[in-house]
């Protein structure tokens, strides 16, 4: 029987390809052409894709005794090693896999299979190169590093983060009942009386206009958000000021001075302006600087400063309660903060690259974060596990925020797409 593969590499030698200029720069062609000349120069007469499908063979006597060189000795051992490796059969986790590599997504008259066989020959190759790397170390090391890259590990808490947790339970089960009663309520609703107010609703956005328009810094403006009581909206630049206006007039009421670098994040307390007093915390941001600041709505100068991230904090968000503050930083790292004592609670890991979006449910019992390893996780707050990832962009995710309903979340990515998922059916349903 032919080898898939080798049909694979004869396709991509013997029929010229195009991939943005000349293929004859990409690495993985070249590396496919060599192993192809190996096979195809050698003089042994020895058919690699019978050996590699035997069940029985010896490795050593037969080829050493047809006079095989180390290439081609290396070439059956890459074929055998590419039998068993498993490779997703879904194009768009072909594609992902390909770029995590840090090679082409696609090249030019590429199909699905042709890339499903460039992928495995590719893996074969970074197969070869770990068990290598692996030898040259005990077996003891070797059994020890694949039982911390297979078992999900966890660090000990502090007292601090044990009593936030009980308090999270306590806040978030009465909240979570209330919101499942709604919903009940709304589903004896008519039929006709929800596409009755849909409607009306859909002809009001219709007449939405420009209301008005304020140049709110020197430099590009990354963020900004409104006041729980729509008075007053707060913008954050890369100047590393922070602007508060007023609503409708756009008028500037305070200039909050305290990052050296980009502002990325800014946000409202959920309180701020509704009950609590101008002289408390009102507001949040973070910057490239690793710092975020608590302000009032009082002085420009921040009330306190939480330090513990070594860079850039993208985003933050308030806790439902506003009693606690999470931030997602390109340290790869989303980190829980007690705002009313200004101490790190907790430190998350999970991502393998930068965390860029995080966003708290509205029971306050689950947090969600992206990052720009093209997923996204949804954290039970209560017990500190991972209870859902969000896999199934291709790059990376930007943005990410919680319905009303509690049980979905919207995450947006650079692939373009936005993907809306059940935690319900622990999939997402939309995109």
């Amino acid at each position: 029987m032919a080898d898939k593969e080798g049909s694979t590499v004869s396709k991509l030698l013997g029929k010229p390809r195009i991939h943005f200029g000349s293929l004859e720069d990409q690495e993985s062609v070249k590396r496919l052409k060599t192993a192809t000349d190996v096979v195809s120069t050698s003089n042994t007469g020895i058919d690699l894709d019978a050996l590699v499908e035997s069940k029985e063979y010896d490795l050593s006597d037969t080829l050493r005794a047809a006079g095989a060189d180390k290439q081609v000795l290396e070439e059956f051992e890459r074929r055998k090693r590419a039998r068993q490796i498993a490779v997703p059969t879904d194009d768009t986790r072909v594609r992902q896999r390909l770029r995590e590599i840090g090679e082409p997504q696609c090249l030019f008259a590429e199909g699905p299979g042709d890339r499903r066989d460039r992928l495995r020959y590719l893996l074969s190759i970074r197969e070869g190169v770990e068990i290598e790397s692996a030898e040259e170390g005990s077996e003891s090391e070797e059994e020890g590093e694949e039982e911390e890259q297979e078992e999900e590990f966890f660090t000990p808490g502090t007292p601090e983060l044990l009593e936030a947790r009980k308090w999270i339970t306590r806040y978030s089960l009465p909240r979570a009942k209330e919101r499942i009663q709604r919903e009940r309520a709304e589903q004896e609703t008519p039929l006709v009386q929800l596409k009755a107010g849909r409607k009306e609703l859909h002809a009001k956005l219709k007449n939405y206009t420009n209301w008005a328009s304020q140049i709110a810094d020197e430099r590009p403006v990354a963020q900004c958000t409104f006041s729980p009581d729509s008075s007053m909206l707060v913008t954050g630049a890369w100047s590393g000021l922070c602007r508060i206006w007023s609503v409708p007039q756009c008028e500037p009421i305070l200039t909050m001075k305290g990052h050296n670098d980009r502002v990325g994040g800014v946000v409202f307390h959920p309180q701020a302006t509704i009950s609590q007093e101008k002289s408390a915390l009102n507001l949040a941001s973070s910057g490239a600087d690793s710092l975020i600041h608590l302000w009032s709505l009082e002085k420009d100068t921040p009330i306190a400063t939480l330090e513990g991230h070594a860079r850039r904090v993208a985003r933050i968000a308030f806790h439902p309660s506003g009693r606690y503050l999470g931030s997602a930083s390109f340290d790869g790292t989303w980190r829980l903060w007690d705002v009313e004592t200004s101490q790190e609670l907790l430190l998350q890991e999970g991502h393998s690259k930068e965390v860029y979006a995080i966003g708290f449910q509205c029971d306050g019992s689950l947090c969600a974060s992206g990052g720009l390893d093209a997923t996204g996780r949804v954290w039970d707050m209560r017990t500190g596990r991972s209870a859902m990832n969000l896999e199934g962009h291709v790059k990376d995710i930007i943005g990410l925020d919680w319905s009303p309903n509690g049980y979905h979340v919207a995450t947006a990515s650079a692939d373009n797409t936005v993907k809306i998922w059940d935690i319900r059916t622990l999939q997402f349903g939309r995109t």
